[in-house]
């Protein structure tokens, strides 16, 4: 992977989408972990985001690493090095539980087609005969409702460990960097 693009890091262009993609997926996954509604509505969305972002995580510290031998080895930038390289495993794990509760949601609200099979095989037919829809099994919603809580966990985890790797990272970028306020301008005429 080049370091430069154009004279720019490529790390400071690709790490924008880590920023932005894990983010938005800690911020659905805790919606539809605690949403069923939203769930069903937004879930492979959710599950699309957090693929991408967390694909987007090794190209972000492989551009990172690439960046890294440009610069003078410093704490703050060794800091911010093993923070990020701490996050993908997060992010899988988000991914991994976000996927899971879409599956058991998925699970729930669709018959199999077996025991789709079974109930018409059992359940009388003709006219003015109903069917009842399939029973979920027991398990489901009691692991559900676990993996809401693992999922909303690993959420906040993952959205900790961004924030402290962004903070890291511009410390070691900016950490030096004293900011004047200046007065302002000066406008003839006004109280001269």
């Amino acid at each position: 992977m080049p370091t430069f693009f154009s004279g720019l890091p490529v790390h400071v262009l690709v790490v924008h989408a880590v920023v932005v993609l894990v983010p938005l997926a800690v911020l659905g996954a805790v919606l539809i972990a605690l949403w069923p509604a939203a769930r069903r509505r937004h879930g492979w969305l959710v599950v699309a985001v957090a693929a991408v972002g967390t694909a987007s995580i090794p190209i972000a510290t492989s551009s990172g690493e690439g960046l890294e031998r440009h610069l003078p080895r410093t704490a703050l930038l060794s800091a911010h090095t093993h923070l990020g390289d701490q996050l993908l495993p997060f992010a899988a794990l988000l991914l991994v539980a976000v996927a899971g509760l879409m599956l058991l949601d998925r699970h729930t609200t669709r018959p199999s087609l077996i025991d789709g099979d079974r109930q018409q095989a059992a359940a009388p037919s003709g006219p003015g005969t109903m069917a009842a829809p399939a029973r979920t099994p027991t398990w489901i919603r009691p692991a559900a409702a676990a993996l809401s809580v693992i999922t909303v966990l690993l959420a906040v985890v993952t959205a900790v460990q961004v924030v402290r790797i962004g903070d890291s990272g511009a410390r070691a970028a900016w950490g030096g960097m004293q900011y004047v306020q200046q007065a302002p301008p000066h406008r003839p005429g006004a109280g001269d």
